[in-house]
């Protein structure tokens, strides 16, 4: 179920409640990414104590180590990880993009999924496609030990529901920033005639008390790329089709404001009434931009990946950023913020921090991630505090923005 509990004056923001079989996410909400069934470093139930409503793990992964036999024999995503609260599975499109299209272009993950703002030229290229698409579906080679797979429409929704996680996302074809007009579209029409297609899958499976988590919500992906007419109708088809929810995918353009541009064609044009998420985009900027228009659960890695590399986030530093890998802290006694009430701001100073960051302690890693993503549950819960007292503008202009 999902409730609209308050809507800002001047903007599409709004705060809902979305409630799963494994609690009710207030929103908006950051989307912990666990790719593997884990945040790296971090145990599930620190996860719970500093306020993480959800997480998202990752269809492809998991399909390939352990396998989703193995989750559902152990009882599924949340009995087999441990983390009791809310989950998503997203469907694998990304993973397939990436050792596809990405790696034939250098756009995904490790080169920018915005190649205007990658420095250099931004368009790398990391060797041949690994994978071939077809109406189908997906034929692949497993990145753990080079068997052949396929994924279709049917097999992801078959694979997700072994899985068990409360939201799950069907096979859809993710396109590149450097993608023609031509291709987008073929991509776009393939990803709407799969997503008739998982939510048949979805149908003839829904309820059935032999999958861990029988009460499952399938939502779907809106595509297009950076393409105005291409998102219009992508966003009016798979608004049209009995979702419950949404997610905005695919490329978003060259640069962050083509992203904008985006999601202000395509957000208006989805049912009023659902849930909205935005697939692998959720910087503090990000957020706050998609929270105006209307976006209620946004999943990013990046907080996690900072923090392993020595980034931690502070309310008002330059782009809201330390890092900790600087000499400047050799000697600094202060906690990363002293306004932080996350269990590395109560007990370990800057200069402690550093020294487990250059040593290259593991520690570092549980603990520098620990604050980000407080600061991220931190952050959230401002922002449904403004949404509820009208005053979005006013927050954002606070955080700089």
């Amino acid at each position: 179920m999902f409730t609209i509990t308050s809507k800002t004056s001047d903007s599409l923001a709004r705060a809902c409640l979305l409630e799963t079989a494994h609690g009710t996410v207030e929103t908006p909400a950051f989307v912990g990414v666990a790719t593997r069934a884990t945040i790296k470093g971090v145990e599930p139930a620190a996860l719970s104590d500093i306020g993480l409503q959800i997480l998202i793990a990752n269809t492809y992964h998991l399909h390939l180590r352990p396998g989703e036999e193995t989750i559902a024999a152990l009882g599924g995503l949340h009995r087999f990880s441990g983390w009791s609260g809310p989950t998503m599975t997203d469907s694998g499109g990304f993973q397939v993009f990436s050792l596809g299209a990405g790696k034939e272009q250098g756009v995904g993950k490790v080169a920018s999924i915005f190649p205007d703002e990658e420095p250099g030229p931004g368009k790398r290229s990391s060797g041949g496609s690994l994978v071939r698409l077809s109406e189908v579906g997906a034929d692949f080679r497993s990145i753990v030990d080079g068997s052949a797979r396929m994924f279709t429409p049917e097999s992801v929704i078959q694979v997700e529901r072994k899985i068990g996680a409360d939201i799950i996302l069907p096979l859809d074809e993710c396109t590149s920033p450097l993608h023609d007009e031509a291709y987008t579209k073929r991509a776009m029409e393939r990803t709407h005639r799969w997503a008739r297609r998982g939510l048949e899958a979805f149908r003839l499976l829904e309820g059935d008390p032999s999958f861990p988590n029988a009460s499952q919500a399938l939502y779907g992906i809106v595509q297009g790329g950076a393409y105005k007419g291409l998102r219009e109708t992508s966003a009016r088809t798979i608004g049209s089709m009995p979702f419950p929810g949404f997610a905005i995918g695919g490329s978003l353009g060259r640069s962050k404001e083509d992203m904008l541009r985006v999601l202000d064609w395509t957000v208006p044009l989805l049912p009023d009434d659902r849930p909205r998420h935005l697939l692998g985009i959720g910087e503090i900027e990000d957020i706050f931009a998609g929270v105006r228009r209307g976006l209620d659960t946004f999943d990013c890695a990046a907080p996690t990946r900072l923090a392993r590399n020595g980034t931690v986030f502070v309310h008002g530093e330059p782009r809201h950023r330390l890092n900790l890998r600087n000499a400047r802290f050799k000697r600094d006694d202060d906690p990363i913020d002293a306004d932080c009430d996350c269990p590395t701001c109560q007990a370990h100073s800057r200069a402690y921090l550093r020294h487990l960051c250059q040593t290259g302690e593991v520690s570092f890693y549980r603990l520098a991630t620990v604050h980000n993503l407080r600061f991220f549950v931190r952050m959230m819960a401002e922002i449904r505090s403004a949404i509820v007292e009208d005053r979005l503008d006013a927050l954002a202009t606070d955080w700089g923005l």
